[in-house]
């Protein structure tokens, strides 16, 4: 008998079979990793077509309709985490696809979160490169943060871890989201923004901490931008869309506001011309919010136990 055949892909730094114990399936299907990231969704196809079972990493490789009625041998489709906005799941239920999640951890994005926050108000990585190159010995000034004004821009679990941390810094935390009210925001000990435009026009650093959805998707563009401060700083580490990226280019080369740190962006992996890469006034990392080794381990030991469940009969963790 034919074993299916299991393919993990999108696993850039070839860890998903280390980081977790899958002999509980390694007696049932044939394993295959796939390091590099396939975006042409013909190579794709030919790589996996004749696989029963995918496991993806967020929304590396997005699972639209098209793509899902080329791939008639697939049963189950993993994706890490419980939510996967790149996955259609009405047309996944439509071939019979079943689609099973993951759980996660909120803490590492909330811990990178912090470390673009302070590499920006301390320019940490310009200064770290002058001293490599035996340049200018201190050629910054650095922002203080205690007094300074924290926008968080949707205070959910990992929001609210964010805005703690900025409190401990003796920051003043407003937040705001669609449907935040004054008692929620109290119980994480911070103020209720008026509005959004008041917490762009505020706040002398502005992150965001929302899910990614047709409400939020492009949620911050020109008229927030416009109105920010223009010593003001902008961190993402949520999803890119949220943002308008041509606004914000524009934004960033106009020196409207004093910088950005972008952890995620409309296409990943980004692409080696775009500006992001090269804009003095941004500090960007490749989506490194959620990489560390707790996640993986976290991400992958769902993985294997939702295959196992699959190949029982009863999925678990059955996502729409």
């Amino acid at each position: 008998m034919v074993r299916p055949r299991c393919a993990v892909l999108d696993d850039y730094q070839g860890v998903a079979l280390d980081v977790a114990d899958w002999t509980p399936v390694r007696d049932a299907v044939d394993v295959e990793v796939f390091r590099e990231h396939i975006a042409d969704p013909d190579a794709l196809v030919e790589a996996i077509g004749d696989h029963e079972i995918v496991v993806i990493m967020r929304e590396r490789t997005p699972f639209d309709a098209t793509l899902l009625a080329r791939l008639p041998q697939l049963r189950l489709l993993v994706t890490t985490g419980m939510r996967n906005a790149a996955i259609d799941l009405a047309a996944a239920a439509g071939h019979g696809v079943v689609v099973c999640g993951t759980q996660g951890r909120a803490q590492p994005t909330a811990e990178l979160t912090w470390g673009l926050i302070l590499d920006l108000a301390r320019s940490i990585t310009a200064e770290n490169t002058a001293l490599r190159a035996d340049g200018p010995w201190q050629s910054t000034l650095g922002t203080d943060l205690a007094g300074a004004r924290l926008g968080v821009l949707g205070l959910g679990r990992l929001g609210s871890q964010v805005a703690r941390v900025g409190l401990a810094f003796g920051m003043d935390v407003v937040a705001w989201s669609p449907h935040l009210t004054t008692e929620r925001a109290a119980a994480a000990g911070v103020g209720l923004a008026a509005s959004k435009a008041e917490l762009f026009a505020t706040s002398d650093v502005v992150t965001i901490h929302l899910v990614l959805g047709p409400g939020t998707r492009g949620l911050v563009g020109a008229g927030e931008l416009a109105v920010m401060r223009p010593g003001a700083y902008l961190v993402n580490t949520s999803r890119g869309p949220i943002v308008d990226e041509d606004a914000l280019i524009a934004a960033l080369r106009a020196g409207r506001i004093a910088g950005a740190a972008l952890d995620v962006f409309d296409v990943e992996p980004l692409p080696a011309d775009h500006p992001f890469r090269t804009l003095p006034n941004v500090l960007a990392t490749p989506h490194l919010g959620y990489v560390t080794h707790g996640t993986y381990e976290v991400f992958y030991r769902d993985a294997v136990e939702d295959i196992a469940a699959f190949l029982r009969g009863t999925p678990i963790r059955v996502l729409g």
